[in-house]
């Protein structure tokens, strides 16, 4: 195999896994019913993953109201505990790591 060949894989790899990057999404939105449990319906993530909720008021990403783990692939019926009513719209985060590579926000009904 010549260098030229090995160099054209390994920027195609490349290509590909920057590719598969943008497929962690969620779904469902733009509005959620109140509620100590967020139903955020189906995310799809690239990664084993978490999804972060935030109080978000003004266009302020505010306090961390809760968190629920994400498997790679379809997650279905993703549901987060807030831990008290939430009444106001919030901001889901999802990370892999310390990295963001999905958000939505979401009104509260």
């Amino acid at each position: 195999m010549s260098l030229k060949t090995i160099i054209l894989a390994a920027a195609a790899s490349a290509t590909v896994a920057s590719a598969a990057a943008a497929d962690t999404y969620f779904q469902n939105g733009p509005r959620l019913d109140e509620g100590t449990v967020l139903e955020l319906g189906l995310i799809t993530a690239d990664n084993a993953s978490v999804v972060e909720i935030y109080d978000y008021h003004a266009g302020q990403q505010g306090a961390l109201l809760g968190t629920e783990m994400l498997n790679a692939g379809a997650n279905p019926d993703v549901r987060v505990n807030t831990g008290g009513k939430t009444t106001r719209d919030v901001l889901a985060l999802v990370k892999v790591g310390s990295e963001v590579v999905a958000t939505k926000s979401f009104d509260i009904n």
